[in-house]
């Protein structure tokens, strides 16, 4: 059986449509729900001023904590010390490491073997997602013997027991949601590199406490980077094979914040609070999102990239994502019952600047507003990095689609990468 939406009704009466007219959407109410899955989120605190809530948080789980932050984020966010010293003041015993870059599997083992006999508690990671990551591998990596490497999906043999040190996490940017997910991105960068994944259910950080406020003081070209990438995760999840009726529900969602959002926290960064929220919210859904719908192309192009070159996982989302999703469009363009294809519809008249055109003008527009939002976010070329027209067939050979509804010839896949050189 067949139904249409309202507002295909109301445009096939005549009657004016709302601005998010999703017409012709046809719905076959047998077959529009697939079985899935969803598994367990952290415990999560949102809002201003949240931050305070972490001293508690740690102290209910133990009294020798190591905490893990960025380089100067947790500082220049002029909330450091408050946060150091509320930690001190309980009577807690704090030991702290600096994550200055995306973790590799020699830093993880060099931190986890430095306090595996130190009875730490709880790991307590305020940062970016490369301190997120860092601290989620090394609550996992305490409890067991062995090196990292040898229990990255795609790289060792040995599977994790899933034994941890309690984890709580707190992001100061606004980008890769690793405070929802189970998995721990680590990269080893070089000809032999690779970007790979510590995962088990276990790794789901116990509590992930966001607070916009932590965000204010992050910089305007990691705003804009980090940004891409809760972007490319919310459209890729969105439009993923295995999507659900859960992550499509957040991820749309989300996507209405990137709109409503990214560019006013990339512009006003520093004064805009609900910006910052509404960013953070962005983010904390495509973490969701991607952990249970899966990415597409963008983020299997980042794994080979991420390898080879010390790239900021970010930039290369943000360089490639307006080209990967053009080409995707004209792949599906002529298949206008694609669930993809009605997805990216409806997506393309949240981002749009009109109502009432054609489908394609919308399809178009949305092409257009990608390469309009690269180019005002100042996201860098791939080449600033290192890369260079003469590792594009390595890079395409180490790709994956993932759960991309559509793949794109070795000849789109190519003129993505070098339209970023």
């Amino acid at each position: 059986m067949l139904i249409e939406t309202e507002a295909c009704v109301r445009r096939r009466s005549g009657k004016t449509a709302d601005l998010f007219d999703f017409s012709y959407i046809y719905i076959n109410i047998e077959t529009m729900i697939s079985s899935f899955q969803f598994s367990a989120l952290p415990e999560i605190i949102f809002g201003r001023g949240k931050r305070s809530e972490l001293t508690a948080a740690a102290a209910s789980r133990g009294n020798r904590v190591l905490l893990l932050t960025g380089s100067s984020s947790i500082h220049n966010s002029g909330h450091g010390d408050e946060i150091i010293s509320s930690l001190g003041q309980a009577g807690l015993q704090v030991s702290q490491e600096v994550i200055s870059h995306e973790p590799s599997p020699s830093m993880i083992d060099e931190i986890a073997a430095r306090y595996r006999g130190a009875e730490i508690q709880v790991v307590v990671a305020v940062g970016g997602g490369s301190v997120m990551d860092a601290g989620k591998a090394v609550s996992a990596m305490i409890p067991v013997e062995g090196s990292t490497k040898d229990y990255l999906e795609g790289v060792g043999d040995r599977e994790h027991p899933g034994v941890k040190i309690p984890f709580i996490a707190m992001p100061t940017t606004s980008g890769t949601g690793s405070e929802m997910t189970k998995n721990a991105v680590i990269s080893e960068v070089g000809e032999q590199g690779y970007k790979k994944s510590l995962r088990h259910n276990n790794f789901i950080p116990e509590l992930a406490i966001i607070d916009p406020e932590m965000m204010l003081s992050c910089p305007a070209r990691l705003t804009a980077t980090s940004g891409m990438d809760a972007f490319t995760q919310l459209l890729e999840s969105y439009i993923s094979k295995q999507a659900n009726p859960i992550t499509d529900a957040l991820a749309l969602q989300g996507l209405k914040h990137i709109k409503k959002y990214l560019l006013r926290a990339f512009l006003e960064g520093e004064n805009n609070l609900e910006a910052r929220s509404g960013m953070a919210l962005a983010a904390m859904f495509s973490g969701i999102t991607l952990a249970h719908a899966g990415l597409g192309l963008v983020h299997g192009f980042a794994s080979p990239l991420g390898g080879l070159f010390d790239i900021p996982h970010g930039v290369v989302c943000g360089s490639l994502m307006a080209q990967v999703f053009a080409f995707t469009i004209d792949n599906l363009i002529d298949q206008p019952d694609h669930p993809a294809i009605r997805k990216l519809i409806i997506v393309s008249k949240v981002f749009s600047d009109f109502k009432y055109k054609q489908e394609k003008e919308y399809l178009n527009a949305f092409k257009e507003k990608l390469i309009h939002m690269t180019s005002l976010l100042e996201i860098p070329r791939l080449s600033e990095y290192g890369f260079r027209e003469e590792y594009i067939p390595k890079v395409i050979e180490q790709t994956s689609h993932k759960f991309h509804p559509v793949t794109l010839t070795n000849e789109q896949m190519t003129e993505a990468l070098r339209s970023r050189i």
